[in-house]
Order: C-alpha cells, then sequence, then structure tokens
C-alpha cells in the first residue's frame, strides 16, 4: 500500500496517550487505524440518515431491539476471547 507523508497537528495531552498506546505498532499506524475507523463511522452515519430519510426514524421498539441485539454479540465476543485465551493459556 502507498503511503505519504503529512504534517499534522495534535493537542499535546492527546499525542502523549496515544504514543503509550500506540508504541509496538508505531504512531503513524496507530493514527492511519484511527482514521480509518472514522472514516467508517461516517459512511455508517450517512447510511443511517439516508435510511431514516427512505424508511422513517427508527422506533423505540426497534432500537430497544437493537441494543439488546448488541449486548448479546458483546457477550458473544467476550465467550469467544476468554475461550481463545484459556486455551492460549493451555499451550504455553
Amino acid at each position: 500500500m502507498a503511503t505519504k507523508k503529512v504534517t499534522v497537528t495534535i493537542p499535546e495531552d492527546l499525542l502523549e496517550e496515544i504514543r503509550g498506546e500506540a508504541a509496538e505498532r508505531g504512531l503513524s499506524a496507530y493514527i492511519a487505524d484511527a482514521l480509518r475507523l472514522k472514516q467508517d463511522r461516517d459512511r455508517l452515519r450517512e447510511l443511517a440518515d439516508w435510511l431514516q430519510e427512505e424508511h422513517g426514524p427508527v422506533t423505540d421498539e426497534e432500537h430497544a431491539a437493537a441494543l439488546a441485539e448488541l449486548e448479546d454479540l458483546d457477550a458473544e465476543h467476550e465467550r469467544r476471547r476468554r475461550v481463545h485465551s484459556s486455551h492460549a493459556g493451555e499451550a504455553a
């Protein structure tokens, strides 16, 4: 993948925080990942806005059902992480 060097201005306190988190991957990779996530979120917001224009606003019941499904997904991801971690511990 081609890259291009750019100059950005970041508040000092934020830069210090992310440097610690980005240590192994590097600051550039960390920021590129963050920008991709932001771009994905913006696109998702555009899709949600378009869907609301086409189909009307989300009802309270639909919103509650979506939150419940997200909680189920989060619980499943956590279960899988625990299973993976316990298997990784057994291999060590």
